[in-house]
């Protein structure tokens, strides 16, 4: 009896820590679906190239599924080698990027793990901060971080697009309402189908 109550809990510890994750928002922010955000370029502090392309790109296509109607993404030039560095645009560059583009908040984030880990499984493991600031101030008015590890034989992309969907659930879009338009003056207003003959 006692053997197979170590067994469970043991398989249990086993199952949580495959699959472990951890998000830390700081905490919620409303935006209005009408909110103009600027997405700025990702920092990669990971040694696996251009992850920062694929974090930002996952991060673009969550936030207009939340309902966000305008979102800018910083124009950055192509390059031909993946290995080939570009030259990192300063937090000022891209701030008056934002206020000329007359975006209210600027998203930017910092990819720390997007790999798979070495091993037996290879499982994949992925890091991200996040941070919103008002563009006119500088000032950030929201932040969230997070790490996740998926099973041996879940693909990459799709626990950064998991880890991702989760720092983005301390943002609030809320739908802007549709105003009444005035009945034209002399028209009879449209009868309910109920109080039709």
């Amino acid at each position: 009896m006692h053997a197979t109550r170590f067994w469970i809990a043991a398989s249990l510890s086993l199952l949580l820590a495959a699959c472990a994750t951890m998000s830390t928002p700081t905490q919620s922010l409303r935006l209005a679906a009408q909110d103009k955000l600027a997405v700025l370029p990702f920092v990669n502090a990971t040694e696996a190239p251009q992850v920062q392309e694929r974090a930002q790109a996952i991060t673009v296509a969550l936030l207009r599924q939340k309902g966000l109607a305008h979102v800018l993404v910083y124009p950055q030039a192509p390059s031909d080698n993946p290995l080939e560095a570009q030259p990192a645009a300063s937090s000022t560059q891209t701030l008056d990027w934002a206020r000329n583009q007359g975006a209210r908040y600027a998203l930017s984030g910092t990819v720390t793990e997007w790999r798979y880990k070495t091993g037996v499984d290879s499982e994949p493991a992925v890091g991200l901060t996040l941070q919103i600031s008002d563009v006119n101030s500088g000032q950030v008015v929201w932040s969230a971080a997070g790490a996740r590890s998926g099973w041996g034989y879940q693909a990459l992309a799709a626990v950064g697009q998991a880890q991702i969907a989760a720092l983005l659930g301390g943002l609030q879009v809320q739908a802007t309402a549709i105003a009444k338009l005035p009945a034209a003056p002399g028209a009879e207003p449209l009868a309910s189908p109920a109080a039709r003959p």
